[in-house]
């Protein structure tokens, strides 16, 4: 049983006709007269009771009959739905949050002005591996990465910016670098477990055999940002997310002796990824924004 066989049906029900069926249908009456014949041979009943060159429905036809409008109609609305969603273009973008807050949302106000039919999806992607498990999936159109760098074979990859990560605290005097064996005494505000930045540093720190007083974890860096204004820690955070804290007083940079491997975002897509025009003017957008966001 196939939809046209259905559609044959129902015409030739309201018709009471397979010579004007065929008409309508643009069918040969042998055709009309075939579809019929395999319906019911599927169905194992008489969907018409044929009276001469008289045709009318049976009972078993007349139920059809509800049940052939219902798929039919049932199909009109799924290929409405496919269509509608097909208009609707979607852009899954892939970044952490410090990017997502204090960068792209100006990338996303210039593009909406060229492409303001397409919708965005943003999802958190901490690491380089993330990204790549991501993009390799489909789950992402593009990503931008902040990370230190590692090479992915699978992925087209465009240096955007090296960000530059510092340790702050509340207003406070300080007269040496901050040291590994300094950072044993401190008690550490995080971003969540995961996160490229946090690490890196926790990888140095173990390196040198330390670890600091206490590690609290916080899944919002405003959070983070909140609870060193009030004297609760030191945070490691790109420079970008404090600056607006830093220029009102509210907190300080500390130095460190610390040999830190620089931090870089990358914006990555899939190297065989067919781009579509909204997708590569995305990249031109962002490309041209992380170039004033350096200047």
């Amino acid at each position: 049983m196939d939809l046209k066989q259905l559609q044959t049906f129902l015409t030739a029900a309201e018709t009471l006709s397979f010579t004007k069926t065929a008409q309508l249908l643009g069918y040969a009456q042998s055709s009309i007269t075939a579809q019929i014949k395999t319906l019911e041979q599927e169905l194992s009943v008489n969907l018409f009771d044929r009276l001469g060159k008289r045709i009318i429905l049976t009972e078993e036809g007349k139920r059809l009959q509800q049940y052939a409008k219902k798929m039919l109609e049932l199909d009109r609305e799924m290929k409405k739905a496919i269509s509608s969603e097909q208009e609707q273009v979607v852009l899954k973008v892939g970044a952490q949050e410090s990017q997502c807050v204090y960068r792209l949302p100006s990338i996303l106000q210039q593009f909406q002005q060229v492409h303001p039919h397409v919708k965005i999806i943003f999802k958190p992607v901490h690491t380089t591996d993330i990204a790549k498990k991501l993009l390799q999936a489909g789950d992402l159109d593009v990503a931008f990465i902040t990370d230190t760098y590692q090479k992915t074979s699978m992925l087209q990859r465009q240096r955007l910016i090296e960000e530059q990560l510092i340790f702050v605290s509340a207003p406070l005097e300080r007269r040496e670098p901050l040291s590994a064996q300094q950072l044993a005494l401190e008690t550490m505000l995080l971003t969540e477990t995961g996160c490229s930045y946090r690490n890196h540093l926790e990888a140095l720190l173990q390196l040198e055999g330390v670890r600091p007083l206490q590690m609290i974890e916080f899944a919002s860096i405003e959070a983070i940002k909140q609870c060193v204004i009030a004297g609760l820690g030191m945070t490691f955070l790109p420079k970008m997310v404090v600056e607006k804290e830093q220029k009102m007083g509210l907190v300080t940079e500390i130095p460190s002796t610390l040999k830190l491997a620089p931090i870089y975002t990358d914006i990555a897509w899939h190297k065989d990824k067919d781009l579509p025009q909204c997708l590569l003017d995305f990249i031109a957008i962002a490309k041209q924004k992380y170039q004033l966001f350096g200047d």
